[in-house]
């Protein structure tokens, strides 16, 4: 429904966080450079940290404990992702997500001539 109105719950944020993702893993390049395969890495750790689900943030912490972010290719950290996901449905008793399916589900963004490539024209790094 469109409750937009009402305080965040634990599962719109989750939903939220899930979607943002899934959709960088999307974008992540084949061959990522030595800084954002870094960066991945950054971001996990410090989602674990900072998420404002405390509960949740710990709950991650462990994930990555036992299983580091893997960033070396759009596909593995795509698989990573996919995984960690099914960790965290399989603790909440939910489906779990075919993870050769991922990439069919969390495509690439639409975007006008690639313009939201991690790599395209209008991003330099």
């Amino acid at each position: 429904g469109s409750h937009m109105t009402g305080p965040v719950t634990k599962e719109d944020l989750g939903r939220a966080t899930w979607t943002f993702l899934h959709t960088l893993a999307a974008q992540y390049p084949e061959k990522p450079t030595r800084q954002q395969k870094k960066d991945v890495k950054e971001l996990m750790t410090i989602l674990s940290r900072m998420y404002p689900c405390r509960e949740c943030a710990d709950h991650f912490k462990e994930i990555l404990r036992s299983n580091p972010a893997q960033a070396g290719s759009q596909e593995e950290f795509s698989q990573w992702l996919c995984h960690v996901h099914n960790t965290v449905n399989r603790s909440l008793g939910k489906l779990v997500f075919p993870c050769e399916r991922v990439d069919a589900r969390w495509g690439k963004l639409e975007c006008e001539q690639k313009s939201c490539d991690l790599h395209g024209t209008s991003m330099d790094f």
